[in-house]
């Protein structure tokens, strides 16, 4: 036993401790419902068939969820819970979720999973609760069952959805938001309209249409459900499909460049610890991180023999390759309505304008450009210099540097020129070129050995560590 006890794995002490906690409020407040509400199987009204065809239900549900992108997923649950709680007294539907789930290979996911889904249902259960002792009027119309169903599935709603979001970022740091954008705000609207369904699906089972048992209908019902989650289904693997593709864009064009190979990566990280520094907000600092990522995106469509010249440019190969800005808006301009804000545009398109007005493609100059173009520009003009090119000699991070303070007021927005000098000073990962890329390599060789599970597909933050021009 002792030997067990020692091989079970833990999770980060946080996440550990968050989990427990949500274990005992679970009990906690299941005891005192049972303590007040009293035990008895089966439930007056239901027979031990019913709770068995009810806990299936939520065993399959449960079963065929779907895996959202931050370790996460979405499932029919809350339906059948939320009808187990207009059925029965309000401390059984808890503990049927909480008993009828499929195993899970670690212990601690399985019960934070189970835990927080009786915790979910328990909220709703005290609010179905709380309208029937206190009954809602429209004139003589009883509005009670509709209200109290409605803001259950809210109270479920918002407990299931508050817990996974908080273990998440505990257990890999992803901003609150950016778990909110990737995993719930999408489903919000589905889910509410969805809810009064359990209801609905209470009331045919307590009155029977088909042969003498109401769960013929409530059978019926999962033909509409199924088709639902066909469409959650087809989101998730659109959005999935959709970054993979970008992703396989951007290492054809690392492959075109060898020798700016992690360009876009590196450019990225800097103007992500910039962007956080700049507005103390994680989430905006992820979206210019995506934006960087894919801020050269156009220069796929650069001939390889103009891209990779050891020479001088001619002004026409010049003019060519400074097209890549306003090609690559219209490369991702068919995804402007279902992907990229904005702000993703104006990085890719301005990300070459000079503070003095003298870059392109449309000579913008000083607050006229957009700020997470400033931003991505800094972080891409550092790169270039510290990177070098076919025709230029790579500059040590203090000469670049060096440079940059230079042209602060000129190519620079100085603000930004400031605010970077101080980042660079803390000695981040990125400032040394040569240490970047191995610690990279090192993390791309490390992720091909088993790795359990994250809750995160976000990208890591620049790590402290060892310590432009026009690209």
């Amino acid at each position: 036993m002792l030997q067990k006890l020692r091989r079970l794995e833990l999770p980060p002490p946080r996440v550990l401790a968050f989990t427990l906690a949500v274990f005992a409020s679970f009990l906690l407040l299941e005891g005192y419902l049972i303590a007040r509400h009293g035990f008895h199987l089966p439930p007056p009204g239901l027979g031990w068939f019913d709770l068995l065809f009810w806990a299936a239900l939520v065993f399959w549900s449960v079963r065929v969820e779907i895996r959202l992108p931050l370790s996460a997923s979405m499932s029919h649950l809350f339906l059948f819970a939320l009808a187990l709680v207009v059925l029965t007294p309000p401390w059984l539907a808890p503990l049927v979720v909480f008993l009828f789930q499929p195993s899970d290979n670690l212990w601690y996911k399985q019960l934070f999973n189970r835990s927080q889904d009786a915790l979910a249902t328990l909220a709703a259960a005290l609010v179905w609760q709380f309208f029937q002792n206190n009954p809602l009027y429209l004139g003589t119309l009883n509005l009670s069952a509709g209200v109290g169903v409605g803001l259950g599935a809210v109270a479920f709603f918002l407990v299931n959805a508050g817990l996974i979001t908080l273990i998440i970022h505990l257990a890999n740091g992803t901003p609150l938001r950016e778990i909110w954008k990737k995993n719930i705000g999408w489903l919000t609207s589905s889910y509410l309209l969805l809810s009064p369904l359990a209801l609905l699906l209470a009331r045919a089972y307590e009155t029977p249409l088909l042969g003498g048992w109401g769960g013929w209908t409530v059978l019926f019902f999962l033909v509409p459900l199924y088709y639902s989650r066909f469409y959650w289904d087809e989101k998730v693997r659109l959005e999935q499909a959709f970054d993979a593709t970008l992703e396989v864009l951007m290492h054809a064009l690392e492959a075109k460049e060898p020798e700016t190979r992690m360009h876009s990566e590196r450019v990225a990280d800097i103007a992500k610890d910039l962007a956080r520094a700049r507005y103390g907000d994680e989430a905006k600092a992820m979206e210019i991180y995506r934006a960087a990522r894919l801020h050269d995106i156009g220069k796929i469509g650069i001939p390889e023999a103009v891209l990779l010249k050891p020479d001088a440019l001619t002004p026409e190969e010049l003019a060519l390759v400074q097209s890549h800005t306003t090609l690559g808006v219209q490369l991702l301009k068919p995804a402007e309505k279902v992907a990229f804000g904005p702000l993703v545009y104006n990085v890719i398109r301005h990300h070459h304008e000079r503070w003095d007005g003298r870059g392109y493609p449309d000579g913008l100059a000083g607050h006229e450009i957009p700020e997470e173009a400033r931003i991505v520009a800094l972080a891409d003009a550092y790169e270039a210099m510290t990177a070098g090119r076919p025709y230029r000699k790579a500059k040590t991070p203090e000469e670049a540097l060096q440079e940059m303070r230079d042209l602060s007021g000129l190519q620079f927005d100085p603000r930004l020129v400031r605010l970077f000098s101080e980042l660079w000073r803390q000695d981040p990962l990125w400032r040394d070129r040569h240490a970047y890329l191995a610690a990279k390599e090192g993390s791309v060789l490390r992720s091909t050995s088993p790795q359990p599970s994250s809750a995160s597909a976000s990208p890591s933050p620049s790590e402290p560590g060892q310590g432009t021009s026009e690209a």
